[in-house]
């Protein structure tokens, strides 16, 4: 390629929540059947509005792209992923959006609740893990990214970090560790662990991690920028902003502690659902298969200076290590919904203080 129960009620508080805590129509088909001079055509015919919480810095490539490749011409509105699904819901049946690009699985799950995509077909799913789509075939990730410990190479070993986030809360790491509790991946993880483990272990790890001073970071940049300079020895992060540093300084005194099996190491995804109300269901069926082609999955795992993980099977990324040697945590990442709940849970501890 060239470039490569939550309702309505989260959907809209969402933003105005997300504001105080841290300050891309499809058109009719054609009516009428198909002539002979268009038996060649293919049968997905366009334009697709696609609604993308992803950058277009990073996709905008792609959809031109696909739009080279397929002739299906693309509109994409860019802007936040939870805003965006907001203006889904809020558009309802009226909604020229095709397909719903989102940076995370928490927006995905929630307008699957509210009954907005049409299920992907088999070939679809086929291609994906289970672990990183949609349980019911509403949508799928598209890449993954996976919560790691990015540590000091200069002030530790791989084996003096602990097997699991969790026992980040011992003295032992009293104001070593880093976090980012405005950061929306960082709110993800603390829905999942909520999920999994509950909200009182959830409560009880967030509060020891600040009786334990966690040091505070703007974003998980910031947070790898610290552990470099020794501010923190310990970071808790996504981990491809590792990546960007070595790829400017080859020595850059940071690595990522991979956590498999434990919560910690939960893998999020970016991921794509085709609306129910488009008008061109196959036009859209067709972007989503292009996003899981080889070529794309290739790209985010290859050739991005950021790599992420192919969710496609059978599609590597050298410098990351497998899904296997992960071992992620069984989550329904549709479960992520319910962000409104976290940001309170955080609010409440004094987390977003």
């Amino acid at each position: 390629m060239n470039h490569l129960p939550a309702g309505r009620g989260w959907l809209i508080a969402i933003i105005a929540l997300a504001a105080l805590v841290l300050a891309a129509c499809g058109a009719d088909d054609a009516a009428d059947e198909p002539t002979d001079d268009a038996a060649d055509e293919p049968a997905a015919a366009g334009p697709l509005t696609v609604y993308s919480g992803r950058n277009e810095e990073l996709v905008g490539g792609i959809f031109e792209d696909f739009t080279a490749e397929t002739g299906i011409e693309v509109q994409v509105r860019y802007g936040d992923t939870a805003e965006l699904a907001a203006t889904i819901v809020e558009e309802g049946d009226a909604s020229p959006a095709d397909v719903y690009f989102a940076q995370d699985a928490g927006a995905l799950g929630a307008l699957e609740r509210e009954g907005r995509f049409a299920e992907l077909p088999d070939d679809v799913l086929e291609l994906v893990d289970p672990l990183l789509r949609s349980r019911e075939g509403n949508w799928t990730g598209t890449t993954g990214r996976v919560r790691v410990l990015a540590y000091n190479t200069d002030l530790l070993d791989a084996a003096d970090l602990p097997d699991s986030v969790l026992d980040l809360t011992d003295p032992a790491w009293d104001g070593r560790v880093g976090w980012a509790p405005t950061n929306g991946s960082f709110q993800a993880f603390v829905t999942a662990l909520r999920v999994v483990e509950g909200d009182d272990v959830a409560r009880s790890w967030l509060e020891g991690m600040l009786a334990n001073d966690v040091v505070e970071f703007e974003n998980n940049t910031a947070i790898v920028e610290g552990v470099s300079r020794g501010e923190v020895e310990v970071g808790i992060t996504n981990h491809y902003y590792l990546f960007r540093f070595q790829a400017e300084d080859a020595d850059f005194p940071v690595a990522n502690h991979f956590l498999p099996g434990d919560i910690g190491g939960l893998v999020n995804i970016a991921g794509v659902g085709v609306l129910a109300t488009s008008d061109a269901p196959e036009a859209a069926f067709e972007l989503v298969r292009y996003l899981l082609s080889e070529d794309v999955q290739t790209f985010f795992g290859q050739v991005t200076d950021a790599p992420e993980f192919p969710v496609r099977t059978g599609i590597d990324a050298p410098e990351l290590p497998s899904f296997e040697q992960i071992d992620p945590p069984d989550v329904d990442l549709s479960d992520l919904e319910d962000l409104q709940g976290t940001l309170e849970l955080l609010n409440d501890v004094g987390a977003l203080a």
